[in-house]
């Protein structure tokens, strides 16, 4: 199926309004339906002047094989759950897997900007659908708690913490 003009600038029309809004955001704002996604999440302040001690995010149904990077000063913590559903990776039926990416560490004051990575397969998707990875932000007061899905008919600027998507965009 090929995505239209239209809905490919619908697309990212909400990609950019989400970063716009955000402050956790994905750097890639789009990704191919089925690939592998290298997924950075930029974080741009702590709470409210205090910095950034956790960052936690959930990974959705249908991402699977996910990979986190370790990162110097922060302690790198998964869990792992059963999926709703079976999929196949390089040939084999796959069950669970990574459900949740901790670090904790740091901390990241409020004035400096850092990112924390991982990779995982996107799940095939139709263009345009927005794949989204809430984020909790715990900081030394405080927390964000950046889990907002948008419903039908709202963007993410229409909540104060959306939780950082992914549109998916036609195999290549």
């Amino acid at each position: 199926m090929r995505l239209s003009a239209a809905a490919a600038v619908a697309a990212a029309l909400i990609a950019a309004s989400a970063a716009a809004h955000a402050h956790v955001t994905l750097e890639t704002a789009k990704a191919p339906a089925g690939s592998t996604y290298k997924a950075v999440l930029r974080v741009g302040h702590g709470c409210k002047g205090s910095p950034t001690t956790a960052i936690r995010v959930r990974i959705p149904e249908g991402v699977i094989a996910v990979k986190p990077m370790p990162k110097p000063g922060w302690t790198l913590q998964t869990t792992e759950g059963p999926y709703s559903g079976s999929y196949t990776e390089h040939g084999r039926t796959v069950t669970r897997g990574i459900t949740e990416i901790t670090w904790t560490g740091g901390p990241l004051p409020d004035a400096w900007y850092d990112e924390f990575v991982f990779r995982a397969r996107l799940p095939d998707g139709a263009p345009g659908t927005a794949i989204h990875f809430p984020v909790v932000q715990d900081c030394e007061t405080g927390a964000h708690r950046w889990i907002a899905i948008p419903e039908p008919g709202k963007t993410a600027a229409d909540h104060d913490e959306p939780a950082p998507a992914v549109v998916l965009m036609p195999k290549p």
